[in-house]
């Protein structure tokens, strides 16, 4: 019986990934006129072909289409659409969003690919590195692959503190300092972040899984996963691997050692440059449940035992404190202010489907019987309240008293194929027969 329902929620979740979220990004957001893809399609479902195009929104469609021909492009009907996609989605990031004077990647670029905030935002460059490094694991492009390291070595270079760890959140064109940090106007202006350093740990596991089948693929005639593409004579230095899995060691670190806060078992949000924790006791849910499921993802990716042994404590920890923001019908609102008492109770698509991932991770990797139902509970409100059916893509949310949320967009700077085609892709890879299971 219990076989049989992950059966079924492996299918359906390939069904809302192909017929209902790429289809709509095929169909409605790539622009064929100026290139790339179009900004913006507002909550009433408005296509605003001058909206300004974002370096995450772009990067997202990068990944999203590059890992969806990565898993699917064996059995895939569309898999030639998705792989197309993932090119143009490539080679438009790199020539209208890469700066090619100063390295690094703009905030934006108006609708004709013309830079339009030029602030480095190390949080983008993430996304990129993620984009980028999925397009060379997908179909072995060292284009692709030479780009993402040279991020990575950029974020190393300008972002790492080397006095008292971690990264900071933002410089200049120029990489001079800057006054305003935030990545939003809902941000508190601090110059280091959880949600930074979750999209920074993100790409490096990617990065530096991707060298290794990379490499695993040339050396010893090994295809990582169904529809890659063998690279040809990948060589990257062992002093530039050893970099980026010290890295990588070290965020996991940084999560386990400065973000958590040992005393709730939530992730803080803002950070002082000595780590000192600000902007008072806030609490975010959808966060506390995507850091719970990345953190161990990314010491799987490493390998070193000892230090898997230490996350996965972690993992369940963070996991539990984020039940505090849990529905009866499986949702999880946004986030709480324990200080102020506001409570941001809206219902956002990205906060669950990575609600439906971070349950379903403990119920793979630990055997979690609670965690599967959790999870599927989720599922089961996303498809009733959070799928447009007639329009195609996800809602941005619905509030508490299930009215539905229009003022915020359908698709656009924050709202991508990102956190529900993922959440699509991780249950296909780790339950279903296609990829990596």
């Amino acid at each position: 019986m219990k076989n049989q329902m992950i059966n079924t929620l492996v299918q359906e979740m390939q069904d809302v990934l192909e017929n209902n979220i790429l289809r709509f990004w095929l169909n409605r957001m790539q622009d064929h006129e100026n290139g790339g893809f179009y900004g913006r399609i507002d909550g009433n479902e408005v296509l605003h072909k001058d909206a300004e195009k974002g370096a995450i929104l772009n990067a997202r469609i990068l990944w999203s289409f590059s890992a969806a021909y990565r898993v699917l492009g064996g059995s895939a009907a569309e898999a030639s659409d998705y792989l197309a996609a993932a090119t143009r989605a490539k080679n438009y990031f790199i020539e209208h969003f890469i700066d090619p004077d100063y390295g690094g990647v703009y905030w934006s670029v108006d609708y004709k690919g013309r830079p339009l905030d030029t602030r480095k935002q190390f949080y983008a460059i993430g996304f990129a590195i993620y984009g980028l490094s999925e397009y060379a694991r997908a179909t072995g492009d060292r284009e692709a692959l030479d780009y993402a390291i040279a991020l990575y070595e950029c974020v190393e270079e300008h972002a790492f503190d080397r006095e008292h760890n971690g990264y900071i959140e933002a410089c200049s064109r120029e990489w001079g300092k800057m006054d305003d940090m935030r990545l939003s106007e809902l941000d508190a202006n601090f110059p280091k972040s959880q949600n930074t350093h979750l999209h920074i740990i993100e790409p490096y596991t990617n990065l530096y899984r991707c060298i290794r089948e990379m490499q695993a693929a040339t050396t010893c005639n090994y295809v990582p996963v169904l529809g890659s593409v063998l690279p040809v004579d990948v060589v990257v230095p062992m002093e530039t691997m050893a970099r980026i899995e010290g890295s990588l060691r070290n965020l996991i670190t940084i999560f386990t050692d400065y973000i958590l806060n040992p005393e709730t078992h939530h992730l803080d949000l803002f950070f002082e440059m000595d780590w000192t924790r600000g902007a008072g006791r806030l609490e975010s849910y959808g966060h506390d449940i995507e850091c719970s499921w990345l953190m161990h993802e990314a010491a799987l990716v490493l390998g070193d035992q000892k230090v898997l042994r230490k996350v996965e404590q972690v993992v369940r920890e963070v996991a539990k404190a984020s039940e505090k923001g849990l529905r009866p019908d499986g949702s999880m609102i946004h986030e709480a202010n324990l200080d102020t008492g506001r409570v941001d109770d809206d219902l956002h698509w990205w906060v669950q489907a990575e609600n439906v991932v971070g349950w379903l991770n403990l119920y793979q990797h630990f055997g979690d019987e609670e965690a599967l139902q959790k999870g599927l509970r989720c599922w089961e409100y996303i498809k009733a309240q959070v799928i447009d059916y007639e329009h195609g893509e996800w809602y941005w949310s619905r509030h508490a008293d299930g009215s539905l949320n229009t003022v915020d967009d359908k698709a656009g700077f924050w709202k991508c194929p990102y956190h529900n085609s993922r959440m699509c892709l991780e249950i296909i890879e780790r339950f279903g027969d296609v990829g990596n299971i």
